[in-house]
């Protein structure tokens, strides 16, 4: 007969430490740093049970006391990194303002931490800090007069345009420096190619676009238009 399936749980309705024993000598924070330490210096691929367990001091069983699975470590990163969002001003009463401010702060927090860009799940979006920065947001669109679920999606897309921006500025930085030579360079090898493509008189639409010299997009300028698109269209 097959064993039962375990049962579903949530990290933040468990108590802080299973088993009996002396009090814990460690929290879910001392964990959640020590693991967000780790993937800031060496990725989020160094970030193991064992690891996590040296950097705090104790033995890796031991660990699973406090967190029983890896997903629940990534979830408590999460957290823990969602707490270096500023909510400490009330909401101005211009809800485009604030939540561009909100879109600022999460590309800042997803710079600061890149590896976010790989264990960001919507599973995680109801931990602590997840709730007090979603509560944040809601009270800053109290102006906007819209249905709930469409002020939820206007945050999961100003969360999901930071997520991408991000993760496209850090993949070209990789890019940059995997280089054999310098940025410009490559630049101007491929500004040379395609220039010899649109010659040809096969993409007469792109030519139009080159002919009108647009500046080449600036990461910061690019993202701020974008966010300012996404807050017009709901308005």
């Amino acid at each position: 007969m097959a064993g039962r399936a375990a049962e579903p749980e949530v990290i933040w309705a468990r108590p802080e430490r299973t088993g009996r024993g002396p009090r814990p000598a460690y929290n879910r924070g001392d964990i959640a740093a020590a693991a967000v330490r780790i993937a800031d210096a060496d990725g989020v691929d160094a970030v193991s049970m064992r690891r996590v367990a040296a950097e705090i001091g104790c033995g890796t069983m031991s660990l699973y006391n406090y967190v029983p699975r890896k997903e629940d470590l990534y979830e408590l990163m999460v957290d823990a990194v969602s707490a270096g969002y500023d909510l400490s001003a009330p909401p101005s009463g211009d809800w485009r303002s604030d939540m561009r401010g909100i879109a600022r702060q999460a590309r800042g927090i997803l710079h600061r931490h890149p590896w976010m860009t790989r264990v960001m799940s919507t599973s995680y979006g109801f931990s602590p800090n997840a709730l007090r920065f979603l509560e944040h947001c809601l009270a800053c669109l109290e102006p906007l007069d819209a249905p709930g679920g469409t002020k939820m999606e206007l945050i999961a897309m100003i969360n999901g345009t930071a997520m991408i921006s991000v993760a496209n500025e850090l993949a070209n930085a990789e890019r940059s420096r995997s280089l054999p030579w310098t940025e410009e360079q490559e630049q101007a090898v491929r500004g040379a190619y395609m220039m010899s493509q649109v010659g040809s008189g096969a993409y007469p639409h792109l030519a139009a676009l080159i002919a009108e010299g647009p500046p080449p997009p600036d990461a910061d300028e690019a993202f701020e238009r974008t966010v300012d698109r996404l807050l017009e269209g709901f308005a």
